[in-house]
């Protein structure tokens, strides 16, 4: 069995596509999407172990994809997976800004070295990927990126420093929409909710009591699946979103849309999950619970 994609066999033929955060969740499963579509996917991640057990997954089926240990927090890192993936493929077509993480936290306990440390890995290390990949190669020959947000929209509480930094990115990403569209770069995000990858078990377990509580408050009444985000990813790299810049796509089931104060959420019917992935493996929090 191989990645069930409803993009078009060959989609990204001859293309190079940088994943940071490629050895789990979101990461993962997009990196999974873009080979089985003819990518070569450059898996960037702290933890070569994962990157490798991706990576012999991508191959077995068929994919083409290497290994790049680094920390996007630290330039020089950033510099060298570059320079890496320029001197063995010759080109880079895409980067998906996927890698990132925060922990559950009142705002007003956030410590200042926490909360720079959030920001560093949710923005800044973006920043970084975004910067040296566009002078390095897109500037001179245009691209796509998409950057990896979240449901930032109306604040959000008990996640005050990815939340700034979640917010940072959007903005950052409109702005180099129009600096770098003169280089035939576009520049986009995605923005999920309540998605069930592995990044739920990494979580306190008070967080992950919330986590729990979560479908009911949604207007689908549901968690998302990795597959519907790397969808979403794959769009906006695609030829098909050519006209797409400086934008945001929610995939977040309508949850910013709920106001309890006065709708009540009504039963759903007719929705299906879509599961395109055909290595998806749930989290532990949703298959043993707390």
């Amino acid at each position: 069995m191989s990645y069930q994609s409803i993009y078009r066999a060959g989609l990204f033929a001859g293309q190079t596509i940088i994943v940071t955060g490629g050895g789990s969740g979101i990461g993962r499963c997009t990196a999974h999407e873009l080979a089985s579509l003819g990518a070569h996917v450059a898996l960037v991640g702290r933890k070569l172990e994962k990157l490798e057990a991706v990576h012999a997954e991508i191959t077995q089926d068929g994919g083409s994809a290497s290994c790049h240990v680094a920390d996007i927090r630290e330039e020089a890192m950033v510099i060298q997976v570059i320079d890496e993936v320029l001197r063995a493929r010759g080109r880079i077509d895409g980067l998906v800004n996927n890698a990132g993480g925060q922990y559950r936290t009142a705002m007003k306990t956030i410590s200042t070295k926490g909360f720079e440390a959030v920001v560093r890995s949710n923005l800044t290390g973006g920043f970084i990927f975004m910067r040296e990949t566009y002078n390095r190669w897109m500037e001179a020959h245009g691209g796509a990126i998409v950057n990896i947000i979240a449901d930032i929209w109306g604040g959000w509480p008990d996640y005050a420093h990815s939340g700034a930094a979640r917010g940072g990115m959007l903005t950052l990403s409109e702005t180099a929409a129009c600096e770098w569209a003169t280089s035939g770069v576009r520049v986009n995000c995605v923005a999920p909710s309540g998605i069930a990858s592995s990044g739920f078990d990494t979580y306190t377990p008070e967080a992950k009591a919330k986590i729990l509580e979560f479908p009911p408050h949604v207007p689908l009444q549901r968690y998302g699946t990795e597959a519907e985000i790397s969808s979403a990813i794959v769009y906006l790299l695609s030829p098909a979103a050519s006209y797409i810049t400086g934008s945001c796509v929610r995939v977040d089931g309508g949850t910013p849309n709920f106001r309890p104060t006065y709708w009540k959420l009504q039963p759903v019917r007719n929705n299906v999950p879509y599961e395109g992935f055909h290595r998806a493996v749930l989290p532990e929090l949703l298959t043993k619970g707390l």
